[in-house]
């Protein structure tokens, strides 16, 4: 619509600096020295929702750090589409890997570098510039619903409460997520599943305290070296995991299914030099495609143990530590899985150690039917904007409240996402393109017209 891409190109550099104002904001849930941030970025996002045409807007608290919420309700008896997005943000360490300051945002080679930039302050925040294009040239065709929450990056814990405490008021329709890549600007895709996550913590304590490597090396087991051995083991020679009953209750795709997903464009070679890796490492048997979307994994995220500061300190450390997450796909139940793991770690541990399992957080997979009102006006969004038909992948990362969406409100998601894969996602140096966000800006209140006219047939 020649209205929208009008006042859009208006205001397309007061957008950019709006969201540039949001990422100075250290808002790092996961740190307590950055409670004050995450608060004052709820605000923000707040006075964004009220300028951009917003009712009811109120910063809600939880026992966390709190929900924003606002809505724009035209006529009750039209679709209502629920938008849900999160400002906080991975931590930035580590910081010295980065190339600038990763709260001072730096547009460099068309890209906004900037932690939070692609995950995911600048992809909610296209459906706040969306929304306020449509209001300002009154062209809105469904009610609207934001639900911006502070703790995405942290396992949602709160998020739960707020759901359930709040149940008439987010009533909607279709959850509308941008949180997620697509294949390129070139290929556009979208997510059609997510994996659900496991997230677990292990600790290994050996000696009553820190010993020198040299009097008691060689006698007394370090914990380190256990604990090593004992995630090697949680992968075989095929790269299986080996926890037993991890793979009873995965969906498996039949080979139709797995040949649609193959189809995807997928350069090995220009992956691998992406990545500064010469060879890829994973589950036998299957695709990279296959093994990031429709596979389950196991991954160790952190390890740390013994004198790890500079120069050297001759000890054999009194304990070693790991965090632990694992993706999990259709069927597999993360407080089963969660269990599964710690049995296991528990009965590998030798008697020359003791262990600690501790179970973080995580979520359940989920899958986006295709064939629903909302993913067929998603794809002609898509189709509208980008000259394309969108190609639909299952997405390897984990948005755990996708699952929680539709069992507390009984509505599906939507995963809209404009990021890519390079994006650096809780990496030093992420960044987000500003073709990226421009063309959400421009795609999203397509979904919310499609929406609302196919909704009526």
């Amino acid at each position: 619509m020649q209205v929208w891409k009008d006042y859009q190109a208006q205001h397309k550099d007061r957008f950019l600096n709006e969201l540039l104002d949001l990422l100075r904001i250290p808002s790092v849930s996961a740190d307590s020295r950055h409670n004050e941030d995450t608060k004052r970025c709820a605000e923000q996002v707040k006075a964004r929702l009220v300028e951009a045409g917003a009712d009811k807007v109120e910063v809600c608290p939880t026992a966390g750090h709190p929900i924003v919420y606002g809505e724009k309700i035209i006529d009750p008896s039209l679709p209502t589409v629920l938008v849900y997005g999160h400002y906080d943000v991975q931590p930035p360490d580590p910081l010295n890997l980065w190339d600038s300051p990763p709260f001072e945002p730096v547009i460099k080679d068309g890209k906004i570098y900037a932690r939070g930039s692609a995950d995911d302050k600048g992809q909610f925040y296209m459906h706040v510039k969306a929304f306020e294009t449509m209001m300002r040239t009154n062209t809105l065709p469904c009610n609207i619903k934001f639900m911006i929450e502070g703790e995405e990056e942290v396992g949602s814990n709160n998020l739960g409460l707020f759901l359930n405490d709040n149940k008439e008021r987010l009533a909607a329709d279709v959850v509308l997520i941008s949180d997620s890549a697509m294949i390129s600007m070139e290929t556009p895709s979208l997510d059609s599943g997510l994996r659900g996550l496991a997230y677990m913590e292990v600790e290994v304590t050996g000696p009553n305290r820190d010993l020198h490597s040299g009097t008691y090396g060689g006698a007394v087991a370090n914990p380190a070296t256990i604990l090593a051995k004992m995630i090697a083991s949680m992968h075989d020679e095929n790269n299986h995991i080996t926890i037993p009953g991890f793979y009873d209750k995965v969906q498996e795709l039949s080979a139709a299914d797995r040949k649609v997903l193959n189809e995807a464009p997928f350069d090995e070679a220009e992956y691998k030099a992406d990545l500064g890796v010469d060879e890829l490492w994973g589950e036998k048997g299957y695709t990279t495609i296959e093994r990031t979307g429709i596979r389950p994994t196991l991954e160790v995220n952190g390890i740390w143990g013994g004198y790890t500061g500079e120069g050297a300190k001759t000890v054999l450390p009194s304990k070693a530590f790991a965090k632990i997450s694992m993706r999990l796909v259709p069927n597999q139940d993360w407080v089963e899985i969660s269990d599964l793991f710690k049995a296991h770690f528990e009965k590998i541990a030798p008697k020359s150690v003791k262990v600690k399992v501790t179970a973080h957080h995580g979520g359940a997979p989920y899958v986006t039917p295709l064939d629903s009102v909302a993913y067929k006006a998603a794809s002609k969004a898509v189709v509208t904007t980008f000259g394309k038909e969108p190609i639909p992948m299952r997405g390897g990362g984990s948005i755990p409240i996708v699952a929680l969406f539709e069992k507390q409100l009984g509505i599906k998601t939507i995963l809209m996402g404009f990021g890519l894969d390079s994006d650096n996602l809780h990496s030093p140096n992420e960044k987000y393109g500003l073709e990226n966000f421009y063309k959400g800006i421009e795609t999203i209140p397509y979904f919310h017209q499609y929406f609302a006219e196919m909704s009526k047939q």
